[in-house]
């Protein structure tokens, strides 16, 4: 065939045919090795993972400790504090984590989204187990006669994850078992664990760094740094703190037991502040005071200074009326006449009653008190007495510090400022009632609370001289002792009521147990007194119904829902109070009521 005839009709001639290729194509470039892509977050703005087949949904940042709290789950923990630097080195909280080969230690670790988290398996329990039995080891078994009986996590703890006979052969590590680290605290060294909490506290709460941790190994221990000592104003927050009985109060040891003591909310008086309280008590007296939980004002802590208040709550009370002088009488042996209250009441209604709405009657208020006992008070002197000034005596002045002390010592100054206002009354300086006293334009004296800026004496000289001086206190005390009529008044943790703090924020405090002797709240007095004097007896029964009734006439507290800012009195089923400061599990409240009876 010719060349012709290979042709198209159309006259393209083909191409020629290519010859395959014989080279391979070029493999694609293989991706970088690295983690795999971060899922996306099931919940935006949180991190979602799940803790024992619970699905939870926390802030980032939020530790696996606190994670598995919000779904039940207890991952136990020594050296972990919510409001402290992580140390981790208690190593009691390891957990599984689906995104780790090996256990990890919950306080320390992050959530992460998706990741699975387990707490109950054999792996986890007997990590829990090893590390107790290595805690006990040279720990010293005087459970009986520990202050922290009660309310110990190694007690807690070893019977929950432990429970077992020690495997140890041979002497236990010794060490100083009383150590005295400072006026207020002292050390058993051979309870330590090593958690290193109190260390922390003293750096980064106090700011005072006087504690380290001295030695290696078994001989490591916690101690005072050389030629110093624990006396910081913040130094009982270590006994809060620690876990177990190794850091105590001297002030508090050998004299209760946790078991024994009931807890009441309360709020401090020791100054402006108004630092959040528990008062630990039994029968009718106070052993000891502890700081409660509140983000806005003292967080989980608490000064010395204030701790040590419940002593007056104890000690030279005023529990009996009297009527007459007591000075004098005291130096000559001669007895005081003790009366009823509806005598002592009556005597004050006569001494007072000629001098109603005159010039010479005063009437000076302490901002001890608490705002319940001022708005009957100055109700009473205003509406009944007939004066339109009041004294404002209360504390001297303190010193103040970078963290929660003030210098105004008075826990109800702000209140007793609003209600004085409320009310209409005019307030003077506790100087321009000196003033008075001197001149002698001040003839009589109504005194709700006998705290004074000056010394005690000072002012007892200056009132000796009145004809009236009626008074509503606490303590003896030598201002006491001039009184021509003495009322007994009860301390706060023996009525409810409220304080208004420094920044106008309005606490509740609970009653603990009821007044000693023939103390009543000073709203009653006010009560008794309007009565003797002819007035219309006012109609309560309690500290609530003198707020409903006289509150109305406060502006600044009409936001203040007296009921709902109650804070809870015991545990309820299905309400988990804040935790507080002292090992972070949540107070216990063993007894309620009327007191009992030491002994029975």
């Amino acid at each position: 065939m010719s060349d012709n005839d290979t042709k198209k009709p159309n006259g393209d001639v083909p191409a020629a045919p290519v010859a395959a290729s014989t080279t391979p194509p070029a493999p694609k470039a293989a991706a970088p090795a690295g983690p795999p892509p971060k899922p996306a977050p099931k919940n935006p703005g949180f991190v979602t993972c799940t803790v024992d087949g619970k699905e939870v949904v926390v802030k980032p940042g939020t530790n696996m400790i606190e994670a598995a709290k919000t779904v039940g789950s207890d991952i136990p923990y020594y050296c972990y504090h919510p409001r402290l630097s992580i140390a981790a080195n208690c190593r009691i909280c390891l957990i599984e984590a689906s995104n780790a080969p090996k256990l990890v230690p919950a306080c320390q670790t992050a959530l992460a989204e998706g990741v699975v988290i387990k707490t109950t398996t054999p792996k986890v329990k007997e990590q829990q187990r090893a590390v107790m039995e290595f805690l006990l080891l040279n720990h010293p078994v005087d459970c009986s006669i520990c202050d922290q009986a009660g309310e110990c996590k190694l007690q807690d703890y070893y019977m929950k994850y432990d429970y077992r006979p020690s495997r140890l052969e041979g002497g236990k590590t010794l060490k100083n078992k009383r150590k005295v680290l400072g006026p207020r605290v002292v050390l058993d060294q051979e309870r330590c664990i090593m958690c290193t909490r109190c260390v922390r506290v003293m750096n980064e709460v106090a700011k005072q760094p006087q504690l380290g941790v001295f030695g290696r190994g078994s001989h490591e221990r916690i101690d005072v740094f050389p030629g110093n000592e624990l006396d910081s104003d913040y130094s009982m927050n270590t006994v809060d703190v620690c876990p177990v009985g190794a850091l105590l109060s001297r002030d508090f040891r050998f004299k209760a037991r946790a078991w024994f003591l009931s807890a009441t909310p309360s709020v401090c008086t020791g100054c402006a502040k108004g630092c959040n309280t528990y008062v630990d008590w039994m029968s009718q007296d106070t052993y000891r005071i502890r700081p409660r939980e509140n983000e806005e004002i003292n967080q989980s802590w608490m000064c010395d200074s204030g701790r040590l208040l419940y002593k007056s709550f104890n000690l030279g009370r005023v529990l009996q009326a009297r009527i007459g002088r007591a000075s004098g009488k005291a130096a000559s042996n001669e007895a005081v006449p003790v009366v009823t209250r509806k005598e002592a009441a009556q005597a004050a209604a006569k001494a007072l009653k000629p001098l109603v709405g005159s010039g010479k009657l005063a009437v000076l208020a302490s901002p001890v008190s608490s705002n319940e006992e001022l708005l009957a008070g100055l109700t009473f002197a205003k509406a009944t007495l007939g004066v339109s000034t009041v004294y404002v005596g209360g504390r001297p002045q303190g010193t103040a510090d970078h963290f929660l002390r003030v210098a105004d010592k008075n826990p109800n100054r702000k209140g007793l400022e609003w209600i004085a206002k409320g009310l209409g009354l005019k307030v003077e300086s506790f100087d321009a009632l000196s003033q008075a006293l001197s001149k002698g334009s001040v003839k009589a004296l109504y005194a709700i609370g006998t705290e004074v800026p000056v010394d005690a004496e000072t002012f007892a000289q200056a009132v000796s001289q009145l004809e009236t001086f009626v008074v509503q206190a606490t303590n003896e005390s030598a201002v006491t002792a001039q009184a021509t009529v003495l009322l007994p008044a009860s301390i706060h943790v023996e009525d409810e009521g409220s304080f208004t703090q420094m920044d106008g924020i309005t606490q509740r405090f609970r009653k603990a147990y009821p007044p000693k002797g023939d103390a009543i709240p000073g709203w009653k007095w006010a009560a008794e007194l309007t009565r003797e004097l002819g007035g219309e007896a006012p109609a309560w029964n309690s500290a609530r119904d003198v707020w409903r009734e006289l509150a109305g006439k406060v502006a600044e507290f009409a936001e203040f829902n007296w009921d709902k800012a109650s804070p809870p009195d015991r545990e309820k089923p299905g309400i988990n109070p804040l935790p507080t400061g002292a090992d972070g599990r949540p107070p216990g409240y063993r007894e309620f009521g009327s007191p009992r009876v030491r002994g029975i």
